[in-house]
């Protein structure tokens, strides 16, 4: 089972030497939807009603079937998708028939099956595993599709706002990703949106603030920011920014606690002599290494004693809003400023 990444498909439609069948999957929408139109414009115009057919994941795979097996007209080839194919709940004969598509390539069409919104998993699924086992025996391609590194993303930021006619350095590109997420198509309307407010003029971190929308997780990291600053009065008014938004008090104190275990993370890695890149493989950060430098930088401000004292903290914050008499506000509240203190005097407050 060989599953192929972003350059390898690229290389495909480069050379314009498309294979008969591909799978798309993973977690980027964006480079999903790109490769799949790319493939398919080369093969078939989506105006082309003969050539060209799109299914949704509840059509009939004998309809899929028949679009797949019939000729092209008046073309060298055909071009029929597939999208969001349920296929871990198929019948066993859809589910053949679905597989035979697959590994019975027909050359005259390329076929492309591409999961938007369904999970495929193709390391553990024993489904996705055969899909994928089919696709190679018909001489298609399993293509799996994730976020770009955060460095390929800094530069595709940067570059693409000097194609808009403005400038962002590397360090606002990768603040950019760091607040709005990893997704291409979100990072895309990012840029478009600071390009038009800035209008030529350069865009830096304040814009960013200013403009972009912010992922739970980076509100929620504007707050641990503050905490390890010891500035209470921003910490306090992020809580009340996050409580307007109605982000739920568990998920606020899972992301502060969160921040605290990838430091701990990185403190035991130090003591045994590894490093961010043995962590990342170790706890499954491909991809979001940043989070362990954010987190590496972070604890320059604390020591094993004041990590213990923290994870009381929070692990006491998380008994009492799992209690029912508990105000969550009060108890967020309660745990920036223990949290600021133990950071400024090594010691708990009760």
């Amino acid at each position: 089972m060989a599953v192929i990444f972003e350059d390898s498909v690229k290389r495909d439609i480069t050379k314009k030497e498309l294979a008969p069948v591909y799978l798309l999957f993973g977690d980027d929408t964006f480079l999903k939807k790109h490769y799949c139109d790319s493939i398919s414009a080369l093969t078939a115009d989506k105006d082309d009603i003969f050539n060209f057919q799109r299914f949704e994941g509840g059509s009939s795979l004998q309809d899929v079937y028949d679009a797949v097996t019939q000729l092209p007209m008046m073309s060298d080839k055909k071009c029929v998708i597939l999208s969001d194919c349920d296929y871990e709940h198929l019948g066993k004969g859809d589910f053949d028939k679905l597989t035979s598509l697959l590994s019975d390539s027909v050359p005259s069409t390329v076929f492309i099956v591409v999961f938007d919104n369904i999970e495929f998993d193709y390391k553990k699924n024993s489904k996705a595993k055969k899909l994928i086992s089919a696709a190679e025996k018909g001489g298609g391609k399993a293509v799996c599709l994730d976020h770009r590194k955060p460095a390929e993303l800094v530069k595709m930021m940067s570059d693409g706002a000097l194609k808009r006619g403005c400038k962002m350095d590397s360090a606002t590109s990768r603040y950019l990703i760091e607040t709005a997420g990893q997704d291409m198509s979100t990072l895309k309307n990012e840029l478009d949106k600071l390009c038009l407010y800035s209008n030529g003029k350069e865009i830096t971190k304040q814009t960013v603030d200013l403009v972009s929308v912010k992922t739970i997780e980076a509100s929620v990291y504007n707050l641990t920011r503050e905490i390890i600053a010891c500035r209470a009065d921003a910490a306090l008014n992020i809580i009340d920014e996050l409580f307007f938004m109605r982000i739920e008090p568990m998920i606020i104190l899972h992301t502060v606690s969160s921040s605290y275990v990838d430091m701990y993370r990185i403190y035991a890695a130090k003591a045994v002599g590894s490093n961010i890149s043995d962590v990342s493989k170790q706890f499954g950060y491909r991809g979001r290494e940043f989070v362990l430098e954010r987190a590496a930088a972070n604890l320059r401000k604390l020591d094993f004693n004041k990590l213990m004292l923290s994870f009381n903290a929070l692990l006491d914050a998380d008994k009492r809003l799992k209690s029912v008499s508990a105000d969550a506000r009060t108890v967020l509240e309660q745990l920036c400023i223990r949290l600021i203190y133990i950071i400024s005097k090594g010691e708990s407050v009760d």
